[in-house]
């Protein structure tokens, strides 16, 4: 069960039907990441050159042919060198400055057709212009987000040349106590265990044949 099994409650997440103030309760202050501006580039890399580490299994046999690459599932993307400078004819807006670090996972056969994998970081610069809020004593922070694709990839020792397609979100974020409308605590159902039990769907079939009848047939049909 999860709030997507079809379960019916006001208290479950999902779209709303009718008058969107019924069930509303309280003003509640919650504590989030406001996003005060964002930004979205997506670019096609190309020569792009990565220096992989931990080859796993260790010491592969060269040469390298290449499987297939992605981001990293746990491993976040981060931004280094990062410059932030207001403009003075618009003291709301910066320019943003810095280098997206984005981790990737490459898949590999080595050449006694073994498969690895290697991990690596495509650094990327970027240069934008957001929104920036006025000072105050809670900062602001500048995050990323980002994805990648690797379509293709040739290597040279423990360097990898790769091509592929990226997408980056910049965001301009800061911890907030905001005020907004609750519908009250939400209701979580039992989790539905995974099971690979073979007798699972055949213990639960009716012991006797069912003697109802069949409403989607015809008298013709029998």
């Amino acid at each position: 069960m999860s709030f997507f099994s079809g379960i019916r409650s006001e208290q479950i997440p999902g779209p709303i039907n009718g008058n969107p103030t019924r069930g509303l309760c309280e003003k509640v202050c919650i504590q989030v990441k406001k996003v005060f501006d964002a930004c979205l580039k997506q670019q096609h890399i190309t020569n792009t050159q990565v220096q992989l580490t931990s080859f796993t299994p260790a010491n592969p046999t060269a040469p390298l042919t290449f499987v297939s690459g992605q981001s990293s599932m746990t491993v976040a993307p981060t931004l280094s060198n990062l410059t932030v400078t207001r403009f003075d004819d618009r003291p709301n807006f910066a320019r943003i400055s810095a280098t997206a670090n984005i981790p990737i996972e490459i898949v590999y056969t080595d050449a006694n057709n073994v498969q690895g994998v290697a991990t690596g970081v495509i650094a990327l610069p970027q240069d934008v212009v957001l929104f920036l809020p006025q000072a105050s004593i809670i900062p602001y922070q500048v995050e990323l987000v980002a994805s990648a694709i690797i379509s293709e990839a040739t290597f040279d020792g423990s360097i990898a040349t790769v091509e592929g397609c990226v997408m980056l979100i910049i965001k301009i974020v800061a911890e907030t106590e905001l005020l907004v409308p609750s519908y009250g605590y939400c209701f979580i159902p039992q989790c539905q265990e995974f099971s690979t039990n073979v007798c699972q769907g055949f213990f639960e079939l009716p012991l006797f044949p069912s003697t109802n009848p069949i409403s989607n047939l015809t008298t013709n049909e029998f």
